[in-house]
């Protein structure tokens, strides 16, 4: 394919510095996709930017010199490539990392709702839709992720969202067929509530999702911390923890209760009556993991992320497969999964996070009436327990 006739794509960024969300994603977009099975160039071409912030280790100045990529002083420049009109044919929203405030509730304020507004607006000027792809969960509040939901459904874009946890290499391979009979099931996570409590929402959610009817939305969530979590009254989540935690390698002698003192846990009541957590157990484990009880046996696996400690010799290739997925639908104009399952998360974090800071109630929760189904299959994924080949490159291995 010639480089006239491949989609030209925009990417819309908050900053840009090593090992960020835009170095990891964005830097493979010009440079290529380390996977497994091979080192695949970019089918599409990058041919705009617009960052917000520029901090001191700043990478977009230099590697949009190197590739010839203009960087736009506003959105709706980048968009139409210094134009008056939409210019581009799809869209990569990385509102993540950056100098923005904090909320009463510890969610960082990312302006990933004003950056859509402005791309719909580009959109809604040209009169035509193009797919985008927003990184991570689609706001810190309901109010504005349905908006941009529904937003560019208005506008016909194809719309994808999400993190590369759901692409990870797991160990050991699990995947739930569709109409599997679920009833229960945990995710266990580690680090910050905001920044991965929506990451192991995601490892929950892409898993719960295959259930018998598939999703039909959340009725409740309830957010315990502390010693709450370890005297809870309804503790059904206990058993299917530890068997998602036995599946994690590396951990430290004892269980979750002697290494974790502060642990996190969000209790998920899903309008089917069916029932969810996630436990966050920081300083007992550094990975993922999922457990669901299907039929009475407990089924697990561990979702490994390559150099999630920030090791920058690490090609980070499970945002290849993310990445690769994007590109599928930049390509297509197909969504490789339900942008609904993010819907759903950031909803479910919100609501965990209000639960918490209003005293850790039980928080009734009728709008998150999301249902859909899940994906049948899709192209870019591993189902190797860890990376190997090329994705052990950051570069074309030869």
């Amino acid at each position: 394919m010639s480089t006239d006739d491949r989609k030209k794509v925009a990417a819309v960024i908050t900053w840009y510095k090593p090992l960020s969300h835009a170095d990891v994603i964005v830097t493979k977009y010009l440079t290529g996709f380390p996977t497994d099975e091979g080192f695949f160039p970019p089918r599409t071409e990058l041919v705009s930017m617009y960052v917000d912030q520029f901090p001191e280790e700043d990478l977009s100045r230099e590697l949009a010199e190197k590739h010839s990529v203009p960087i736009y002083g506003s959105i709706d420049e980048a968009l139409c490539c210094g134009g008056n009109q939409l210019a581009v044919d799809a869209v990569l929203l990385i509102g993540e990392h950056g100098r923005y405030p904090w909320n009463e509730k510890q969610q960082q304020l990312f302006p990933r709702k004003p950056f859509m507004e402005q791309i719909c607006g580009a959109m809604a000027t040209a009169g035509r839709g193009v797919p985008v792809f927003n990184d991570k969960h689609l706001s810190y509040n309901w109010h504005d992720a349905k908006w941009m939901y529904e937003r560019a459904r208005q506008l016909d874009a194809p719309f994808m969202a999400g993190s590369s946890l759901p692409v990870c290499w797991r160990d050991p391979w699990l995947e739930h067929e569709l109409e599997t009979p679920l009833q229960e099931a945990v995710a266990v996570g580690f680090s910050g509530l905001d920044i991965y409590g929506f990451h192991t929402l995601e490892v929950l959610q892409c898993m719960f999702e295959r259930r018998v009817g598939g999703e039909t939305g959340v009725a409740a969530v309830t957010c315990l911390e502390g010693d709450d979590v370890w005297n809870a009254k309804d503790d059904w989540w206990r058993d299917l923890a530890q068997a998602a935690c036995d599946a994690i390698e590396g951990k430290p002698e004892g269980g979750m209760q002697e290494n974790c003192e502060s642990p996190a846990l969000f209790l998920v009541e899903y309008r089917d009556g069916c029932r969810g957590a996630i436990l966050m157990l920081n300083g007992y484990i550094t990975d993922l993991a999922y457990a669901g009880r299907v039929e009475g046996e407990m089924q697990a696996c561990a979702f490994y992320a390559q150099g999630h400690g920030g090791d920058a010799g690490r090609p980070h290739a499970h945002f290849s497969y993310l990445s690769l997925n994007v590109e599928e639908m930049f390509l297509t104009g197909k969504p490789q999964y339900p942008v609904e399952r993010t819907l759903l998360t950031t909803g479910v974090l919100e609501a965990a996070l209000t639960s918490r800071y209003e005293g850790h109630v039980r928080l009734e929760t009728p709008w998150l009436d999301v249902t859909y189904q899940s994906y049948d299959s899709f192209k870019w994924r591993p189902t190797a327990p860890s990376p190997h080949g090329a994705s052990l490159f950051t570069e074309p291995p030869g």
